[in-house]
């Protein structure tokens, strides 16, 4: 019956690892289709391309049928000019009309023009926008993705540890048993296979609130099972002018905020615009009648084409045209601004990032080689505890050495990762 849950941990173990491991790239391909941020982002930039038509820039026309319908019941009083009075009462007046009308602003002083290309920037923005949040979602998709495998190694090597936990036990049993061995050491070995033991059941939880997150992002329910790799590949080497020089044509903010200097220039030719005269069209077709049931006319009736046009030209506007146009050169400038300062930021952050990368690098390096030390002072130090001639504090000391050489081992290889992943995602090369 001890060996009950074991044998079922085991089998719990044996389904898990039995379902398809899914690579990163698979995690990528789900997220682009199901992270609900992407899928937002991906219709606020089809609402700009929905919104990039000719008519909403003001340069097609307008037609539109027309009806209209009154009925009055009045009491008149007329007295003219010969002396003669008239009094009618209760009259009724009905009048009708309807037509077809086409509205059309011909010359608006190029403003149709300008807002059409503004309107394209718009659309040009809403895509790289959408790029953005791509490539920001994607990031952390990988640094989850990659976090549920650190806690998976960080998993194994508590469970390394535990076996030589166990062995400490075993010896110290034994030892005691013989009467080499003094009670004390028995009992700590069981306290740290005890406390070793909590670790893991902690660590479980934090595998399994690692995979709820990935799943979050992968637009999955939290229940859903997931079976990730066990290695964090680090076979990646950046090339710094290849990435130099991709940064201002491939960074999603930059090209965001050059992205609105263009509509802010353009946003200035509008305002502009108002200095000039506007010419706007009119035809329609028309019918009208109207019905009296008293009065010097019972009935009338119209019917025809008519056409028009209406000419503008501003001479005085209290100054708001040229408050509207020093505004939006305030706001160019400041898009100006915007651009240059956000061209320092990402650059500081390629720089520093680089940094990190070589760093992570000389650490995972010293690193793998102390941890290749520690291992084997470990094992030198449970060899000679089984012939007695060490203490178990010193192989408690040993084997806690090794853990956290392997825990800072484990860190290392992630955080390369994820500098490698923010390089990537800096260039746009996720």
């Amino acid at each position: 019956m001890k060996r009950l849950p074991i044998i079922l941990l085991a089998f719990l173990c044996t389904t898990a690892n039995a379902q398809k491991a899914i690579s990163v790239d698979d995690a990528i391909s789900i997220a682009l289709k199901n992270n609900f941020d992407i899928l937002v982002s991906r219709n606020d930039a089809d609402i700009a391309k929905v919104n990039n038509t000719a008519g909403n820039a003001g340069m097609l026309p307008t037609v539109a049928i027309t009806g209209t319908g009154n009925y009055g019941l009045n009491n008149t009083s007329q007295k003219l000019s010969t002396g003669v009075e008239t009094n009618y009462n209760s009259v009724s007046n009905t009048a009708l009309s309807a037509g077809a009308q086409l509205n059309w602003n011909l010359f608006d002083g190029g403003k149709m023009f300008v807002t059409k290309n503004k309107l394209n920037e718009i659309q040009a923005l809403g895509e790289i926008q959408y790029k953005d949040k791509v490539m920001q979602t994607l990031f952390e998709v990988i640094a989850a993705y990659y976090d549920v495998v650190k806690q998976k190694q960080q998993l194994s090597s508590i469970n390394e540890a535990l076996n030589y936990n166990r062995d400490r036990v075993t010896i110290a049993q034994a030892g005691f048993n013989a009467g080499s061995m003094m009670k004390s050491d028995l009992l700590q070995a069981r306290m740290d296979l005890n406390l070793t033991t909590e670790s893991r059941i902690s660590q479980q939880y934090a595998i399994e609130a690692g995979l709820k997150y990935l799943n979050q992002l992968l637009g999955k329910n939290a229940e859903d099972q997931l079976s990730i790799a066990d290695s964090i590949p680090l076979n990646y080497t950046p090339d710094k002018a290849d990435l130099f020089q991709k940064l201002n044509s491939s960074n999603t903010s930059i090209l965001s905020f050059q992205k609105q200097i263009d509509i802010a220039q353009l946003a200035l030719k509008e305002s502009r615009s108002a200095y000039l005269p506007t010419f706007s069209f009119k035809a329609g077709y028309y019918a009208s009648q109207t019905v009296n049931s008293a009065g010097s006319t019972l009935r009338s009736s119209s019917i025809g084409p008519q056409i028009g046009g209406t000419l503008v030209v501003p001479i005085y506007s209290a100054g708001e045209n040229k408050r509207k146009e020093n505004v939006a050169r305030i706001q160019a400038q400041t898009a100006e601004y915007d651009l240059q300062s956000i061209k320092l930021q990402i650059n500081t952050q390629l720089q520093n990032t680089l940094t990190e990368f070589e760093n992570q690098q000389e650490l995972l390096k010293i690193e793998a080689e102390n941890n290749a030390l520690a291992k084997e002072n470990l094992q030198i130090s449970v060899d000679r505890l089984k012939h007695g001639q060490t203490t178990s504090l010193e192989v408690r000391r040993a084997q806690d050495d090794y853990v956290q050489s392997s825990t800072r081992l484990i860190n290392f290889r992630y955080a390369l990762k994820l500098a490698e992943t923010k390089l990537k995602q800096i260039v746009s090369g996720l």
